[in-house]
């Protein structure tokens, strides 16, 4: 192209013009065959399973919790990537800064397995009822109760 011209804009407008009409015609398409879903006493259903409870329920803690530790290890991961695309012009200096890195990494992943952060399901649950019932059997004090000869103490 040269100085004064002006470009071809035939081809851009085409490529616009051809992408307004399938955008309409999948419209179109949609309205004419699809169904129709206002029966009343019909919900919508996420999945194929029909929605239980309240949408205002609470949510756990827990769930926030492996959302941000997600969120952290999936960055952390992303600083890895930028690492190994670096890696020889980093030489030795660099390998021994990553290895540090992941050594954090793994410290905090066993903290955080130890504390039982990761554990969001039934096992935690359990746990939590054990050190509960554990907790109130310590501080309950055993009555003896004599019956005839035999004593029985409660809790054992």
């Amino acid at each position: 192209m040269q100085l004064g011209e002006q470009p071809d804009l035939w081809g851009l407008l085409g490529y616009f013009a051809a992408s307004a009409s399938v955008v309409g015609l999948m419209l179109l398409a949609s309205f004419l065959i699809g169904e129709l879903r206002d029966r009343p006493g019909e919900q919508t259903d996420e999945g194929g399973a029909p929605p239980t409870g309240s949408a205002e329920a609470p949510v756990s803690a827990r769930f926030y919790l492996i959302a941000m530790l997600f969120l952290v290890f999936d960055v952390e991961a992303a600083f890895i990537l930028a690492w190994t695309v670096a890696v020889r012009e980093l030489g030795w200096l660099g390998l021994a800064s990553i290895a540090v890195f992941i050594g954090v990494l793994v410290a905090a992943w066993f903290y955080l397995w130890r504390i039982g952060a990761l554990d969001w399901g039934t096992t935690a649950v359990l746990a939590e009822r054990r050190r509960a019932v554990r907790a109130r059997v310590l501080r309950a004090k055993p009555e003896t109760e004599v019956t005839g000869e035999v004593v029985v103490e409660p809790g054992r």
